[in-house]
């Protein structure tokens, strides 16, 4: 699903569709599968830790869903605005997926910024 890109991101292909949940999500298996073979596996999922995501200019948490269809990134609505090009979703967008390390640094620059509502 997602491969190789770059020192601090992996490149993959999903559909986004918004959904009207606080925080995005991914098909909960897939979500499990994604930590892991690439967030060092039990850890990441017993710990909570949520994957870290990238779609057009915003970076936001990614968390594990029931009732996401495979290869679906559904997002809050405001996620969707003019940077991520989505018109008619679901549409199949280019994702970036934070590495381990990287998704640590973004995470924990949310957490010393206040207000913040995303990365």
């Amino acid at each position: 699903m997602f491969e190789q890109f770059s020192r601090g991101y992996y490149l993959g292909r999903l559909y986004v569709e918004p959904q009207d949940q606080q925080s995005a999500a991914l098909c909960r298996e897939q979500y499990e599968q994604i930590a892991t073979q690439l967030y060092d596996g039990e850890r990441a999922i017993a710990s909570g830790k949520p994957l870290v995501m990238k779609l057009g200019t915003r970076h936001f948490q990614v968390h594990g869903g029931s009732g996401v269809p495979a290869d679906t990134l559904a997002v809050p609505p405001e996620v969707l605005d003019d940077s991520t090009r989505v018109r008619n979703p679901p549409a199949l967008k280019e994702v970036f997926l934070a590495k381990a390390d990287r998704a640590a640094q973004l995470l924990e620059m949310e957490q010393s910024l206040p207000d913040q509502t995303g990365i």
